[in-house]
């Protein structure tokens, strides 16, 4: 993840050390922007197809997503911690993700944090730093 550039004087950066993890809300926080994400990929016909690669009951996936989130935005490393080693391109590889399905999860993200307390340039950014993994999960054009 990229640190940016501070957003006031005296704050630090996003991106550097648990200042992501805050801006999010903490897990709590966290939790309710995958509650989001997953409630726009049952709702936007534009996610039929991600959606129908996820298992018809969604708990698990929402539990691996906000865990992945809390330590990637510099939080305790709670995916880790039940799941073990995260291997984002490894975990994906057995579905098939090209440009479409990056940009349905993306749209699915970017609707959920529409719906997010977060300031707005934290949205930016964040959306701005979830394309890299989204793009790590496509295995073809």
């Amino acid at each position: 993840m990229q640190i940016s550039e501070p957003h006031s004087s005296n704050q630090p950066a996003y991106g550097s050390g648990d200042t992501s993890f805050q801006a999010a809300g903490g897990e709590d926080g966290i939790r309710r922007l995958v509650d989001a994400f997953y409630d726009q990929m049952e709702q936007l016909p534009q996610a039929s197809k991600i959606r129908a690669m996820h298992p018809t009951q969604l708990n698990e996936s929402r539990d691996k997503l906000a865990r992945f989130l809390c330590g990637w935005l510099g939080g305790p490393k709670l995916y880790r911690e039940k799941y073990g080693p995260i291997r984002i391109p490894a975990a994906h590889s057995h579905i098939d993700i090209g440009i479409e399905e990056r940009d349905a999860w993306l749209l699915c993200m970017e609707k959920a944090l529409q719906s997010q307390p977060y300031a707005d340039g934290f949205k930016s950014y964040l959306m701005e730093q979830l394309f890299v993994p989204a793009e790590r999960c496509r295995n073809r054009d």
